[in-house]
């Protein structure tokens, strides 16, 4: 019972956080760029946080957060990472390393995840990210830009990334 509280809290949360969503700096150059990955289905982080170098920017300038379904029983010293336990059954995220990063005005946000994925979808709508790239199969409307690619393809998917960003003057 407190599942189906909980996901339709995350849906009317996601959904109002859409209607009042700024877009008024969309067309900003790319200075910022963070990657919002679901570790269950892309799990190379590492190849994400060094792709500064592919969009000619600075290391500090690419964050990468990480989103997993159950928290593992082996200790992480990861602390970009959140669980289903760190959204409460009225769909308010608790984890304040999410909320930090979500709060970052990143100029490009890339859900890297296919799907639909409501915890995702909640952290993307709640992100104060002007531009945001979503997978393969992402709900359509919280994304910008769609690129027809899935996760898994992370070189084709880079390249396409930087591709639409040169066209969209962001690079």
């Amino acid at each position: 019972m407190f599942d189906s509280l909980k996901r339709k809290a995350i849906q009317r949360q996601t959904r109002q956080l859409l209607e009042k969503r700024d877009t008024s700096h969309i067309n900003d150059p790319l200075k910022t760029l963070g990657f919002l990955v679901h570790e269950g289905m892309f799990n190379e982080l590492e190849t994400l946080q060094e792709s500064w170098q592919f969009f000619e920017l600075q290391p500090k300038d690419v964050k990468v957060f990480s989103f997993l379904e159950v928290k593992k029983s082996a200790p992480s010293l990861r602390s970009n990472q959140m669980t289903n336990k760190d959204v409460s059954w009225k769909g308010v995220i608790s984890n304040v390393n999410a909320v930090e990063f979500l709060d970052r005005p990143f100029d490009v946000l890339v859900g890297y995840y296919a799907g639909t994925q409501p915890m995702l979808d909640l952290m993307m709508s709640r992100s104060k990210a002007k531009f945001k790239v979503g997978c393969k199969g992402g709900t359509p409307g919280i994304y910008d830009l769609l690129l027809d690619i899935a996760p898994e393809q992370n070189a084709l998917f880079l390249e396409e990334l930087k591709k639409y960003m040169i066209v969209l003057n962001k690079l």
